[in-house]
């Protein structure tokens, strides 16, 4: 078999492994192999080969790192509504403890509710922002 033959099956081993595991950056290291394979089929040397799939694929790797690194994180799907149907819904909240919690009837049982860091706890409604373990996070309204 042709050298550009075992870089093409490298690189399909690669894409089974990523879509079994689910880690991107394996992705990456296929498009390195596609490297090796094209440089390959160039008539490189298997060395330059090697090289070129390594650095191709390393450099995917780190491109990959710092798009993702930069853009903002997801919301935590406890904040979504879809996922926790007590998000959105309004709590009274009659006083806060001196460490920044309260403790509030809501559907039927106690709960200890949090406010939201950056803002004034203080008496009065507020809507549920998010479920952060067994405790209410709740922004003033």
């Amino acid at each position: 078999m042709a050298l550009s033959t075992w870089w093409w099956i490298a690189t399909g081993v690669l894409v089974a492994l990523e879509l079994v595991s689910g880690t991107f950056y394996l992705l990456m290291l296929a498009i390195g192999g596609v490297a090796g394979a094209l440089a390959a089929h160039a008539g490189a040397s298997p060395s330059s080969q090697i090289v070129i799939a390594a650095v191709v694929g390393g450099a995917a790797v780190v491109a990959c790192y710092l798009v993702r690194r930069r853009r903002p994180g997801d919301p935590s799907p406890r904040s979504e509504r879809s996922v926790n149907l007590d998000v959105g819904e309004t709590v009274q909240v009659d006083g806060w403890n001196a460490d920044g919690t309260a403790q509030i009837r809501y559907r039927g049982t106690q709960w200890t509710v949090l406010a939201r860091p950056g803002t004034e706890p203080r008496p009065g409604p507020h809507r549920v922002a998010e479920l952060v373990g067994s405790r209410l996070l709740v922004d003033p309204l």
